[in-house]
């Protein structure tokens, strides 16, 4: 059962990482095994032998969930994505507005009383607008190609790829989003589904990609663990800021894909695929008491 258990929640991660709109940290948020999701990277990385040992089982039983999810997501979502666009946005819309209630009532407790933190909050919310409204791809006619490579173009992937494993691991702004805002989500969601079926073209761009990953996971996961246990109220309060920028990052997704749209607006907004968006998080909130009944 607790196999089943955690491959659900790395399969639930992985469907929130694959998508603009809330990061796997926030679906881990959400069902209750955030701190220690972020306690077993952190032992894994810079833990004890008998650390490192439980981090691997507890992150092997994830990750099972994880990359199931991410194959089935990477097979469908690069084309629906590209049809779909504002049926898709309006259903991150959803995910996003439902989440962000569950986590200030998930963590009243540090919020109550310092709203002198709220100023984290705007910050939170700045980063992510400036970085959608400074962005060099959005609105343009021409696509990021991951398939020819430069040395510049190889440096823009490797940068992306630590900022977005480290947007994936913070509740907050999703990876997916950020890749989005940088132009490189249908190049590295397509890539990935042509790798599945063996057309390794695109696979040089994918290792840079992962080696940004895994750079990025080295440099946060501390900076995490440190900012989660001695400036909590702080860091919520950003991570809030952070969803709430996502939003308009998401609004403006659809000027980033291989042909520009307009961005979403009140007359392309899909209310059902909106109000699905909140019904998936409303699910996974019932998971988690679900869960937290059968350990009582």
């Amino acid at each position: 059962m607790e196999y089943l258990i955690n491959a659900l929640r790395g399969f639930c991660m992985a469907l929130a990482d694959s998508v603009p709109g809330v990061s796997g940290g926030t679906i881990a948020f959400i069902l209750g095994f955030y701190d220690k999701f972020i306690g077993a990277l952190n032992n894994l990385i810079y833990g004890k032998k008998e650390d490192k040992k439980q981090a691997v089982f507890f992150l092997i039983k994830i990750g099972i969930g994880w990359v199931i999810g991410m194959i089935l997501a990477v097979l469908v979502l690069s084309s629906l994505f590209q049809k779909h666009i504002y049926s898709i946005s309006s259903l991150f819309l959803g995910f996003i507005i439902f989440s962000i209630p569950l986590i200030i009532k998930a963590e009243k407790d540090v919020l109550k009383g310092k709203y002198i933190n709220l100023i984290f909050t705007v910050i939170g919310i700045a980063v992510v607008a400036l970085i959608t409204y400074f962005n060099p791809v959005s609105g343009t006619e021409t696509s990021v190609d991951i398939a020819n490579l430069n040395l510049g173009l190889g440096l823009y992937i490797f940068l992306a790829g630590m900022v977005a494993i480290s947007a994936m691991v913070l509740p907050g702004i999703s990876g997916s989003t950020l890749l989005l805002i940088f132009g490189l989500y249908i190049p590295i969601i397509s890539a990935l589904k042509e790798i599945l079926h063996f057309n390794f073209a695109t696979l040089p761009a994918i290792i840079i990609f992962a080696i940004g990953l895994i750079a990025g996971v080295l440099l946060v996961i501390k900076l995490i663990k440190i900012a989660l246990e001695k400036f909590r109220s702080q860091t919520i309060y950003c991570i809030i800021g952070l969803m709430i920028g996502s939003l308009y990052a998401i609004v403006m997704g659809p000027t980033t894909i291989d042909i520009p749209q307009k961005p979403l607006s009140f007359g392309t907004f899909n209310v059902v695929f909106f109000i699905i968006g909140c019904a998936i998080i409303f699910g996974l909130e019932k998971i988690k008491d679900v869960l937290e009944n059968k350990k009582k």
